[in-house]
């Protein structure tokens, strides 16, 4: 291919590449930024509450109904399911990647719709909620009283009148949960005043309907000569305690009025009295921000980060804000990190092709080509919808020494015609190029198949495969482009000979330096050609070798530890907290103060906040939880300081705590996936049996985990062992006095249950009126002897007349996975061990402790990691056969292509024996580096035995023809290899955040790269003399004589030496 065209005109070659930057740059201010691209899959939450009823009855009456509408809604993954015991419904369900999310959430509430029918009463009141869920938490903020100025209920409230509305209108917040509630005007009812006057709930009910309602009074004088018209106003619903406490429930025989405040105290309170949150040790609330799906997670944060700040100087005296957790603090960390790491490769990079290339104007050239192709990669990511997050940016530090490898051909090719005597740079360019211009297109093309396959992967890993692996075809794509533009136009413009017009040599430092560079070369060269000599001559050393590393590549990849992505410290750790069976929230919250006072003691601790009623495996009066902030990475260098010391300290206060179970873990890696790293399943019931006995297999299946050396920590916050009271209504003692047990229960549920009955207006916003028995009648189970139901005949009746309470226990909520009764299970691997390990390790055990009848799934990331794991084999695999199928029709020969395929082997040894030293494990991030290595190690042995096969076709002996090629690529094979290695170096030994996926992918490919370069170096010519001797017989080589005037140099040459010999 002759490229005269773009050597004749520089300028035309310049503006392909400044348009390419430009585009670039333009693309870089819209891209979004986030720390792993949109992975966690689709999901829709329809959430509703049944007041007063207690787990068991909710899932009969509210969630099996729900579940079965929805089941097998279209992409459907899995679904889930809680009910709690404060009646509360919560049905998550999960769709496959790549499902579009509002088409999910309309599909699930076309579901829910037909459902709605059989729900009660209660339920379609309050209403049934689809939500299409994002769980990308971006930060938690609290807002607190550090001086106590204010209670909890004036700060919550302060939180949802003040605060979420405008955090919901900030672009890209998908969503804000406020963990608080409500204000409520709370009518509590006087059992023992209302049984006097005859009265009971529902008679409350009935005069709130008739006096706290709005109506459209209509005007005087409308549609009349009447010279004025004259609106009527109603004055509306009740707003304030006083004006309810004023409602009229019935004139008395005497002609008194008995109002609401004669039977019932009226108060400003909360609607649910289930949550009770505390910051730093004083009262406060916590609100979370979610991320809608494409928005830049860090402009997000921003203009949350930049409210708060407007707001904080809006906040009375005595409240305040803390930053409990936020994504930026990691991501900015991280970034930061990966950023000067790409700059440290990029200076490495240029060292080391100055060291090759002897001359400031040629290394410049190659600098020159990692600029224009890295940031125009930028504009193609831009088209293709992806986002600056750690992958690309791994992706394009990976690039570095890979798009500088086709400049590197280029120059070095021309500084080739310097040395053979060539006095103008533009010829020399011109026949440079006309010799390498198909290597360079042929490599670069295998290089960017290679991450075709990967990149049409479905599922988590799939999507990983993409951005890293398109971010990676792309920037060698534009460095080939580079290449073949501006690089030789740049050459023909700014390179110079050795030698002057008049053929004297130039002295100057770079010359002195270039010719002290090549002598000590030239030696290594020889020593080179003769170790090459040596392997083609002891083949069976070459193939033992081969055969070695592909064993050894085998035990390595069994024995090496695996996972999904690699644990950071991200500067946040949550804790889950489960006190004993029955314990109130009040005991909750204090145990939860004798954890505050042992944190407080942490010294990397800045902000924490405790919240009572509510935790990530679980709500209700015995679950807790803690968020914690940790200082800056810059202020816990020391020992000791890490995420995972802290959370050893927590989890081992379990000891000091009886009271309470204890289970700490830092937030996932990958948003989406639930509130804290480690591995979830879900112990499914598959026979219908008693929860009771669910529990008691799960029970044993968690010790059986627990005896694991792989299990770190394995728990599970569910008891069947909650104290509860079942009540049994006698119908026939209720026939007689002429009453049904719906009477009775309608009182029950009125008094104990409490009843949202009406609504009123307040702070601009709609609030629930709610009634129950005041707390004071309602503490013990003797209670029910002084809570009257009225008969038929008008006269009041205890209810422990026709109802008999008899103790039980039974669990605080209720789950189902895939329609089954289900037990969840938290866990973490050991010290040591990875989260392959742990999944491995929980289906063994499954397989020997749970009983027939009984199964599990896993849920969350544990359930993507799980169906992952097997994806590396056929990665490798997908990989090998491409490059072999693509070498098969470039070289018309199934043959010669395998020289080229078992060298890779090699460098897959290399990567997995570094990542065995180093004690890291194979995950997403090394198998990314896997991919990379394969696509460049074939890459450089496509140039060894593109050269051995026109050497062979000019006539030269096979192993002449195997040594001529090893030898005339030997420097830009160690350029190549160099420049990935040193530009790789600030990855392998990266400390500080981030270092787990740093080192994970620096060293995998260093590794691999290192080894998988000697190897192809000297075992490749051995493998090009094997299979060309076998293409040979199979059909035999027809010589031509050669076009390149290199190779006919090196001809002469060997004749020359074969006449000397004789």
């Amino acid at each position: 291919m002759n490229l005269r065209f773009f050597i004749d005109r520089p300028i035309f070659s310049i503006v392909i590449s400044i348009t390419i930057v430009l585009l670039g740059v333009i693309a870089l201010t819209t891209l979004p930024v986030e720390q792993y691209p949109d992975i966690a899959p689709p999901t829709v939450q329809v959430t509703t509450s049944y007041p007063g009823a207690n787990a068991e009855t909710v899932q009969k009456a509210v969630i099996v109904p729900l579940e079965e509408a929805i089941n097998g809604v279209e992409n459907m993954l899995y679904i889930h399911s809680e009910a709690s015991n404060t009646g509360e419904v919560t049905v998550n369900v999960y769709f496959r990647q790549g499902a579009d999310a509002d088409m999910a959430a309309v599909n699930v509430q076309n579901r829910v719709s037909k459902a709605q029918g059989l729900l009660p009463a209660e339920v379609t009141k309050i209403g049934v909620q689809t939500l299409k869920q994002q769980k990308s938490l971006l930060k938690v903020v609290a807002l607190y009283s550090p001086d106590d100025t204010y209670d909890m209920q004036f700060i919550n409230n302060y939180m949802k009148i003040n605060v979420e509305p405008r955090m919901k209108r900030i672009a890209g917040v998908g969503e804000f949960n406020v963990l608080a509630s409500n204000y409520s005007m709370r009518i509590w009812l006087k059992p023992d005043v209302m049984a006097q006057y005859k009265l009971i709930p529902s008679d409350v009910t009935a005069a709130l309907e008739k006096q706290n309602l709005e109506s459209a009074t209509g005007a005087f004088g409308e549609n009349h000569a009447n010279a004025y018209e004259y609106t009527i106003k109603w004055s509306g619903r009740l707003s304030t305690p006083e004006q309810f406490e004023q409602i009229v429930i019935r004139s008395l025989p005497n002609g008194d009025i008995l109002r609401l405040k004669d039977i019932a105290r009226v108060e400003m309170g909360d609607e649910a009295y289930t949550y009770r949150t505390l910051t730093d040790g004083h009262a406060g609330c916590i609100g979370e921000a979610y991320q809608s799906a494409g928005s830049n997670a860090t402009k997000v944060v921003e203009n949350i980060d930049a409210l708060i700040a407007e707001l904080a100087e809006e906040l009375p005296d005595g409240l305040a804000f803390a930053d409990l957790l936020s994504v930026n603090r990691f991501l900015y960390a991280s970034m930061e990190n990966v950023l000067w790491t790409l700059i440290e490769a990029i200076l490495l990079v240029v060292l080391v092709v100055y060291v090759f290339l002897q001359d400031i104007r040629s290394t410049l050239i190659p600098t020159i080509a990692i600029v224009v192709s890295l940031v125009g990669t930028f504009a193609v990511m831009s088209l293709l919808g992806f986002s600056i997050n750690l992958l690309t940016l791994f992706a394009l530090v990976l690039a570095i020494g890979t798009v500088v490898d086709n400049a590197i051909v280029v120059v070095e090719a021309v500084q080739a015609r310097f040395d053979a005597g060539y006095k103008s740079a533009y010829m020399a360019t011109n026949d440079a190029m006309q010799g390498i211009t198909g290597a360079i297109i042929t490599s670069t093309l295998v290089f960017m198949a290679v991450f075709i396959p990967v990149s049409m992967m479905g599922g988590t890993s799939g999507v990983f495969y993409t951005q890293f692996g398109i971010t990676m075809a792309v920037a060698v794509g534009l460095s080939a482009v580079n290449a073949l533009t501006l690089s030789p136009a740049l050459c023909a413009l700014m390179l110079q000979p050795y030698v002057d017009e008049e053929g004297n040599a130039r002295e100057n430092f770079a010359a002195r330096f270039r010719k002290a560079f090549n002598v000590a070369f030239s030696v290594m060269v020889q020593r080179y050609v003769r170790g090459v000599i040596w392997f083609v001559r002891h083949r069976f050393v070459a193939w033992g070798t081969l055969v070695t590393a592909v064993v050894l590549l085998v035990v390595l990849m069994k024995n090496t530890q695996t996972g999904l992505v690699p644990d950071e410290d991200t500067g946040s750790v949550m804790v889950s907290v489960t006190t004993k069976p029955g314990t109130s929230l009040y005991a909750t919250t204090n145990v939860l103060s004798l954890l505050e006072k042992e944190i407080q003691q942490m010294p990397q601790v800045e902000h924490y906040a405790t919240v009572s009623g509510y935790s990530f495996s679980g709500s209700g009066a015995s679950a807790g939880m803690i968020i914690l902030s940790l200082r800056d990475w810059s202020e816990r260098s020391g020992e000791g300081d890490d995420v995972q010391s802290v959370i050893d300290r927590i989890n081992a206060l379990s000891a000091k705590i009886p009271d309470a179970q204890i289970f700490a873990a830092a937030p996932p890696m990958i948003t989406g996936y639930g509130m804290v790293n480690g591995f979830e399943l879900h112990v499914q019931d598959k026979a219908g049996r008693p929860i009771a006995e669910l529990d008691e297999a799960t029970r044993g299946f968690i010790a059986a985990l627990s005896v694991r050396p792989e299990i770190g920590a394995a728990y599970s916050s569910f008891s069947s062992g909650y104290p509860q009271y079942t009540i049994d209504i006698d119908a026939a003692r209720c026939e007689r006095s002429g009453i049904s047990p719906s009477d009775v229960l309608a009182t029950v549920s009125g008094y104990y249950g409490g009843q949202y009955v009406s609504n009123f207006n307040r702070f601009s916003k709609l609030y629930r009126v709610m009634i129950q028995a005041d707390p004071s009648y309602r503490v013990t189970p003797e209670s029910l002897n002084h809570i009257y139901v009225r008969t038929s005949g008008g006269e009041m009746a205890p209810i422990g007349q026709f109802a008999r309470l008899t103790k039980t226990y039974g669990p605080q909520s209720l789950n189902r996975f895939n329609l089954y009764g289900s037990i969840a299970v938290n866990g973490a691997a050991a010290d040591g061990y990875s989260s392959g390990d742990a999944i491995r390790a929980v289906g063994e055990t499954a397989a020997a402790a749970l009983p027939k009848g009984y199964s599990y799934e896993f849920g969350g990331i544990t359930r993507e990691e799980s169906t992952s794991t097997s994806n590396t084999v056929m990665i490798f695999a997908i990989c090998f056969v491409l490059v072999y199928l693509i070498l098969s029709a470039l070289y018309e020969s199934f043959l010669i292509p395998l020289a080229v395929v078992l060298s890779l082997p090699f460098g897959l040894f290399g990567s997995f024996l570094f990542a065995q030293a180093m004690g890291l494990e194979n995950n997403i991030y090394m198998q990314t580096g896997i991919i990379m290595l394969i696509g460049l190690l074939a890459k450089t042995a496509i140039l060894i035995t593109e050269y051995a096969v026109k050497r062979r076709e000019a006539g030269m002996s096979l192993i002449q023809a195997a040594v001529g090629a090893a030898k005339v690529r030997l420097r830009p094979i160690l350029m190549t290899a160099l420049t990935m290695i040193f530009g790789l170096l600030p990855l392998m030994v990266s400390t500080g955040v981030g270092a787990n996926g740093n080192r994970t992918l620096g060293s995998g490919a260093v590794g691999g790269m290192l080894i998988g370069t000697l190897a192809l170096l000297f075992i490749v010519p051995v493998l090009f003399v094997a299979f060309q001797w076998l293409q040979e017989k199979i059909r035999p080589i027809q010589f031509e004589r050669a076009g390149e005037w290199s190779i006919q140099a090196e001809m002469e040459d060997l004749k020359n030496r074969e006449k000397t010999k004789r």
